[in-house]
């Protein structure tokens, strides 16, 4: 028992997670790019502090082998000279140097494969961020236009009213005319009265009219001229 409350509980909470996550899922966006452009300016730093260390060490490297090829060229001359103390000298100080020349040739090689690494970690990032930069875009528009038909559904109702609203209309167009029908009760009115035969039979010649017309008004006038 105690099992499945926790797993119902568990559940709820995912669900109430994953609508926290939808409702602010520009924001979350927002700060996850914002981290991220945090991380990339970091790591540009480190990678900016390697590539120093690597020149400078590249540097010392360079300055070695130039003394190194400089007490060469005079130990060599000092055994051309038969100076064999001079010569050992200059060849124990030779053999130093080389030692710690190899030293900074292993660190030089190893600040260079750190500095590739770091640079295509900075490049791949730095493309990411750009890809999600512009996904924001996007993603700003597609949480306007749900907004905005979330607004719209609030403001003119669910579709079973906007369905209900149709057929109100439906039946006011559908209504009949009172206009019409005034004068159809009119005409009713008549013939219960028997005026629309009466008008017949004057239309037919069978007594004086019961209505002045344009012709019998147009006679009249002629008369009189």
């Amino acid at each position: 028992m105690l099992s499945l409350i926790k797993t119902l509980l568990d559940g709820a909470s995912a669900r109430a997670e994953d609508n926290l996550k939808d409702r602010f899922a520009i924001d979350l966006l927002a700060q996850r790019i914002r981290d991220a452009e945090a991380g990339l300016a970091a790591a540009k730093q480190t990678l900016a502090s390697l590539i120093v260390r690597q020149r400078a060490e590249q540097t010392s490297l360079d300055q070695l082998d130039r003394r190194i090829a400089d007490l060469e060229t005079r130990t060599l001359s000092a055994l051309s000279a038969n100076n064999q103390a001079l010569a050992e000298g200059g060849a124990s100080a030779i053999a130093e140097l080389e030692n710690e020349r190899e030293v900074r040739r292993a660190t030089v090689k190893s600040l260079g494969e750190k500095t590739l690494r770091m640079r295509l970690s900075v490049e791949q990032a730095h493309r990411r961020i750009i890809d999600l930069n512009q996904g924001m875009i996007s993603a700003k528009a597609v949480d306007a236009e749900r907004k905005a038909q979330s607004r719209l559904n609030r403001s003119i109702g669910r579709t079973a009213s906007l369905n209900e609203a149709e057929e109100l209309l439906a039946r006011i167009k559908e209504s009949s005319n009172p206009f019409e029908e005034a004068g159809i009760l009119d005409e009713i009115d008549g013939e219960l009265r028997h005026e629309a035969i009466r008008d017949r039979l004057a239309e037919a010649g069978h007594g004086p009219a019961t209505k002045v017309r344009a012709e019998h008004v147009l006679a009249r006038l002629k008369s009189l001229n």
